[in-house]
């Protein structure tokens, strides 16, 4: 496979108000040396709770955030170097669905004008005939069909809308999918559904799919291999299958342990999650491990230094105590 994407140590800072109504401004570490590498086809998930900076590290991939060091480099090019007007043309090759469908589809736009939207972006030589075949055609590929030309997106139910959204970010023949939570506005069906299209695409395009969700089975179903963000730090690193079998990170085995399992003797019958307490303040994060606060296994060590990202059989993993737990 050939690498498509390359993420280097990213950091991402934001100035921002504290906590408190009298708190003064403070800087937040929404990323702080992330690293991900992608190849053209695969697919990798990307975890952790609510505040771990899933979104931040979405968007940072596609140049909506600034950096405040670090780079992205796609397909060899490194995108904090290139002009406006070639990052415009960079993006054609990688495209973002977000959470709420509905939010994210002009309210005041037809889906034939929304889909065909970046066409008219990046392929402006195209007449009004070639943009229309070309919508209907990547309708029918997400399961829709020409009577939804016309609807506005109020019209359209919560699965023909993500469906509309894909074929928009589709259309212009990405090479890199970025999926933000786009199943966390669906029902149980729904979920099945859409998640059985991406990975549909990903095979018969050769799409690179990130895909960012809080569901760990959608993920284990979607993916290849996966990252764990607490923090903004990664706690983990590892093929997908290792991952679930064999979690290094005392944060990973928390959050495999606290998923909703839907058989109610299993629920019954399983440990007691180890994910105790509340999830550290950004403002104010611990020294050393960011998880060191609610981690049963924590020592001296973890408040006084922050653990490395390093190999141990076949994961990458950013714990000092990884080849005890």
């Amino acid at each position: 496979m050939s690498v498509l994407l390359q993420a280097r140590n990213l950091v991402v800072s934001f100035d921002a108000r504290g906590e408190g109504l009298f708190a003064p401004p403070v800087e937040l570490q929404a990323l702080q040396g992330v690293s991900l590498e992608m190849d053209a086809g695969q697919s990798v998930g990307v975890v952790g709770e609510s505040g771990s900076g899933k979104s931040t590290l979405a968007r940072t991939l596609l140049q909506l955030l600034p950096l405040t060091s670090g780079e992205v480099i796609l397909q060899g090019e490194n995108l904090a170097a290139l002009s406006p007007q070639a990052l415009r043309q960079m993006r054609r090759q990688v495209q973002m669905i977000f959470q709420d469908p509905s939010a994210s589809l002009d309210p005041r736009m037809r889906v034939e004008h929304i889909v065909g939207e970046p066409l008219r972006v990046f392929e402006p030589q195209l007449d009004r005939a070639e943009r229309r075949w070309r919508v209907l055609a990547m309708l029918a590929r997400v399961d829709l069909s020409a009577q939804h030309l016309a609807r506005f997106p109020h019209e359209l139910s919560g699965g023909q809308a993500q469906r509309v959204a894909i074929a928009r970010a589709l259309i212009a023949g990405p090479k890199l999918l970025v999926c933000d939570e786009v199943l966390s506005a669906l029902d149980v069906t729904l979920r099945a559904q859409v998640l059985e299209l991406l990975n549909g695409l990903r095979v018969e395009q050769n799409l690179a799919l990130l895909f960012i969700a809080h569901d760990l089975a959608a993920v284990r179903r979607a993916c290849e291999r996966a990252l764990v963000l607490n923090l903004g730090r990664v706690m983990e690193a590892a093929p997908i299958d290792l991952l679930f079998r064999q979690p290094r990170h005392p944060y990973t085995r928390a959050l495999l342990e606290s998923a909703p399992i839907a058989d109610p003797r299993r629920a019954r019958a399983r440990k007691t999650a180890t994910l105790r307490g509340e999830p550290a303040s950004p403002f104010d994060p611990p020294s050393g491990c960011v998880f060191r606060n609610r981690c049963p296994f924590a020592i001296e060590r973890c408040a006084l230094e922050v653990p490395v990202l390093r190999e141990l059989a076949g994961s990458r993993v950013a714990c000092h105590r990884a080849e005890e737990i």
